[in-house]
């Protein structure tokens, strides 16, 4: 994540990029799911890669690898560690 970027949202990480989870937005039964999943408030994340059309993303938390849709990790917003 950028320097100067405060909070974004977590489909706007450079891989190799490392953020801590603010919020998930909703409480639809997807972003009960993305929270079930570990991307709870205070989480450190570290998009590991994208796919060669841009969807899904790969995340590493929590010791393994979680890949998840563009559209859903637009409902995360992370900031700096």
């Amino acid at each position: 994540m950028d320097a100067s970027m405060k909070s974004a949202a977590l489909d706007g990480l450079a891989v190799g990029s490392v953020a801590r989870v603010h919020d998930v937005s909703g409480t639809d039964p997807t972003a009960i799911r993305l929270l079930e999943m570990g991307l709870t408030p205070g989480v450190e994340v570290r998009l590991v890669g994208r796919a060669p059309l841009g969807d899904p993303l790969e995340f590493e938390l929590r010791g393994y690898r979680l890949s998840i849709r563009r559209q859903e990790a637009a409902r995360v917003t992370v900031g700096d560690r």
